[in-house]
């Protein structure tokens, strides 16, 4: 097998074009992707863990005679082994069933991204050193710690066990105005006291890019909690969240001493004011 030849790079390549090599190709063949190949991607893995180290790098460039352990009695083993034979005695499955250790990495989306879904690159690192490159797809509808799975992108520790997979953990992050629950939405309308004791209609603007009027009834008490249902976070189900609004009442500033003599007038004819 010719890593060089895998990679597209002559025999002199340097580190850099080694690198943006893999990149390159371990996007294009990755087996999530359409048209992806699981045979040629584990190629590309192979080819550039070798040359990007430069021990590996230069074995390979010279390589020695071998021996084939069948043959090679004097004070070695007899006959050779596999290592996934030996996980197998030792009750780990043997080759069927062990491979690489799994890895997990961090997403963070905003609110509107989960309407719209969000395409995104990470780049991260194996314990061997190696950098591999994930095309993030999330999609509409995702929830809050939800993961997404990506064969075959774990760890490589053991070159003779399968890869591990790579799971993407979703972090859907709240905002100044709202806050994330499951798929409800929850959100703070401070409003002027005289305009709850007489109602009015409040304009939300939904991270979806709408804007819903909530209609709040005359007589409406601080710290109530409203509900606008069907206009939360969407789900791959098609039910949504709803945007919980709790109404806070402020106090007016700037009252004229006229203004004032009147609301005293009032609260001494009402007595909850």
């Amino acid at each position: 097998m010719d890593y060089y030849n895998i990679l597209g790079v002559n025999r002199n390549a340097s580190d850099k074009e080694l690198k943006q090599a893999y990149k390159k190709l371990s996007m294009q063949h990755h087996p999530d992707r359409t048209g992806g190949s699981d045979e040629k991607f584990k190629q590309v893995n192979e080819a550039y863990s070798t040359l990007k180290d430069p021990q590996k790098r230069q074995a390979y460039d010279n390589p020695q005679p071998q021996f084939n352990s069948q043959h090679f009695n004097q004070g070695g083993f007899q006959g050779g082994f596999d290592i996934n034979d030996l996980m197998g005695q030792f009750g780990f499955g043997g080759r069927q069933q062990m491979r690489n250790q799994d890895i997990t990495i961090g997403c963070n989306i905003s609110i509107s991204e989960v309407y719209t879904g969000k395409n995104v690159l990470a780049t991260y690192r194996l314990n061997n050193g190696l950098e591999q490159t994930v095309d993030i797809k999330i999609p509409v509808g995702v929830r809050n710690g939800d993961k997404v799975r990506y064969s075959a992108m774990g760890q490589q520790d053991i070159p003779q066990i399968p890869p591990g997979d790579l799971y993407v953990q979703v972090v859907v992050q709240s905002t100044n105005e709202f806050e994330v629950n499951g798929l409800d939405l929850i959100t703070t309308k401070r409003l002027n006291i005289l305009k709850l004791i007489t109602g009015l209609y409040a304009t939300i603007s939904v991270p979806g890019g709408a804007k819903v009027n909530l209609n709040i009834p005359g007589g409406t008490q601080s710290g109530t909690v409203l509900k606008i249902t069907g206009k939360g976070l969407p789900n791959r189900q098609g039910n949504p969240g709803n945007i919980l609004v709790k109404i806070i009442g402020q106090t007016p500033s700037g009252l004229s001493e006229s203004d004032k003599r009147i609301i005293e007038q009032i609260g001494e004819k009402y007595s909850w004011l």
